[in-house]
C-alpha cells in the first residue's frame, strides 16, 4: 500500500476529536491489569499498538468487558500475575516492551517479549542495565536488541538510578519495578521527560515519594481513567492548517501536558495563530481545545536541546513544517530520534531531499532550508510519524507526494486518512508499493 497526498485543493475546515493519547493508553491498561479490583477506561486508543498491550495484559490474567463506550479492566493484583504459555508478542510497541519488562523481570516466573521487525531493532540495553542492578536477570539478542527472555526475580532491590538519557519508557519500567522490589527506588534525568506514569500512579492509590520515587510493596487499586486526545496524533493536523491557506481548525479535548506541549510552544514561535481553547484538567492531565488558523507562511526557528523531550514524537511533522516555512530551521540535542521505529533523522532528510528541500543532517539533529516542496516518491520506511509527516507535506507540495512503507499508520493513528479527508484534504490510499 501507498498513500498518495495530493495539494490541497481548498482550505482545511471543521472540527475532530484526534484518537486517545497512546501514551497514557498503555499506562492504563497495565496500572489496571496490575490493580486489585475493577478499572474503568474512557477514550482509550484503538490502535495496532494498544491491542498489543491489551493482549499480553490478558495473557498475564487480566479480563476486560466493554460497557458503555468504556472499556472495563478485572485486574489481578501485583501477586496475581500469571505465566504466559507464549511469548508476548509487542508488535511494533517499545513503550510497551519496556514497561512490562520492568513488570515481569519481578515475577516468580520466566517471560519472554518479542516484536515485529522494526521492534527488534530497538535498542533494550537502556532498560535492561538498571534493572540488573536491581537484581533483575535478562538476556537479550546480540546488541542489546529483543527478543528479551525474562528469569523472573521477586526479590529485587531498589536503586536511585542516574538515566543517561530523558527518556519516560526507562523512567517507567523501574517505576514499576520498584513498585515490587524492596526499598526505595528513585530515577533522576537530565532533563524532564512526559510524566503519565507519576500522575497516573495516584489514581491507581500509589503515592510518589522523594520526587520521582515509589516504595517497594505499594499496592494498586482499581481506578477510573479517562484518556484525552494525543497531542502527537493532533499535531499533524495543527501542522496541516497552519500550512494550508485559509485555514481553520479546532481539535477537542487534547492532552496539554507540560512535558509534551513542546510542538505547541515551537509552532508559535514558528508564526503559527495557535490558541488553546477551554482549558481544563481531568484524570491529572490538562487539557484543551487546541484551534489553529493559517496566518501565512511560517519561518524558521532554532529548536533548543532542552525542548527536544517535550516534543521528541512531533519532530517528524516539525520538520515538515520547516520544509515550508521562510528560513533555516535548527534542531539539535535529538539523537533519540535514530532510535525511534525508524532511524527518523534519516528517513525524513532522504524523503526531504527527494521532495527538493535543502538540509544538513547532523548525528543529533538536522538544519533545513525552507522552500518549495516538489513532488514525488518518498518511502516512510514503516514508520507511522514519518508517513504521516509526508502526507501532510503533499497538500502543499507542487504535485502529488506518494509514500511508500505506510502500513505502520495503523499502530497509533488507523483513521488518519479518514479524518484529513473529512476536514479537507486531498490524501488517499492506494494499493502498490
Amino acid at each position: 500500500m501507498i498513500l498518495r497526498s495530493e495539494p490541497a485543493a481548498a482550505p482545511l475546515r471543521g472540527e475532530l476529536t484526534p484518537p486517545g493519547d497512546k501514551s497514557i493508553s498503555h499506562r492504563a491498561l497495565i496500572m489496571g491489569c496490575l490493580a486489585v479490583g475493577e478499572s474503568r477506561i474512557r477514550g482509550l486508543l484503538d490502535s495496532e499498538d494498544i491491542r498489543a498491550t491489551a493482549n499480553a495484559c490478558r495473557q498475564l490474567g487480566m479480563t476486560t468487558r466493554q460497557e458503555n463506550g468504556e472499556l472495563i479492566l478485572q485486574g489481578v493484583g501485583g501477586a496475581g500475575l500469571r505465566a504466559s504459555r507464549a511469548p508476548l508478542d509487542m508488535g511494533n510497541s517499545g513503550t510497551a516492551m519496556r514497561l512490562l519488562t520492568g513488570v515481569l523481570a519481578a515475577q516468580d516466573f520466566d517471560s519472554e517479549l518479542t516484536g515485529d521487525v522494526s521492534l527488534s531493532r530497538r535498542p533494550m540495553r537502556r532498560i535492561v542495565r538498571p534493572l540488573e542492578l536491581m537484581g533483575a536477570r535478562i538476556d537479550t539478542a546480540e546488541g542489546g536488541t529483543p527478543p528479551l527472555r525474562i528469569k523472573g526475580n521477586p526479590h529485587l532491590r531498589g536503586i536511585e538510578y542516574d538515566s543517561p538519557v530523558a527518556s519516560a519508557q526507562v523512567k517507567s519500567c523501574l517505576l514499576l519495578a520498584g513498585l515490587y522490589a524492596s526499598g526505595h527506588t528513585k530515577v533522576r534525568e537530565p532533563l524532564k521527560s512526559r510524566d503519565h506514569t507519576e500522575r497516573m500512579l495516584p489514581a491507581f492509590g500509589v503515592s510518589l515519594h522523594g520526587g520521582c520515587g515509589v516504595r517497594g510493596g505499594s499496592r494498586l487499586t482499581g481506578g477510573d481513567i479517562r484518556v484525552p486526545a494525543d497531542i502527537s496524533s493532533a499535531a499533524f493536523f495543527l501542522a496541516a492548517a497552519a500550512l494550508v491557506p485559509e485555514s481553520d481548525l479546532l481539535l477537542r479535548n487534547v492532552g496539554l501536558n507540560e512535558t509534551r506541549d513542546g510542538v505547541v510552544h515551537v509552532m508559535r514561535a514558528m508564526g503559527a495563530d495557535l490558541t488553546v481553547d477551554n482549558p481544563r484538567r481531568f484524570g491529572g492531565e490538562d487539557v484543551g481545545d487546541l484551534r489553529i488558523r493559517h496566518a501565512g507562511r511560517l519561518k524558521g526557528v532554532e529548536i533548543a536541546p532542552e525542548r527536544v523531550p517535550s516534543m521528541i514524537d512531533e519532530l517528524p511533522v516539525i520538520l515538515a513544517l520547516a520544509a515550508a516555512a521562510e528560513g533555516v530551521t535548527r534542531i539539535r540535542g535529538a539523537a533519540e530520534l535514530r532510535v525511534k521505529e525508524s532511524d527518523r533523522l534519516a528517513v525524513m532528510g532522504q524523503g526531504l531531499k527527494t521532495l527538493g528541500v535543502g538540509l544538513r543532517e547532523y548525528e543529533d539533529g538536522m538544519d533545513v532550508e525552507g522552500g518549495t516542496i516538489g513532488a514525488g516518491h518518498v518511502d516512510g520506511a514503516g514508520d507511522h510519524r514519518c508517513a504521516m509527516s509526508f502526507g501532510i507535506l503533499g497538500q502543499v507540495a507542487q504535485g502529488p507526494v506518494s509514500i511508500a512503507g505506510v502500513e505502520n499508520i495503523d499502530t497509533s493513528y488507523p483513521g488518519f486518512v479518514a479524518d484529513l479527508g473529512a476536514v479537507g484534504g486531498r490524501i488517499a490510499a492506494e494499493a502498490g508499493g
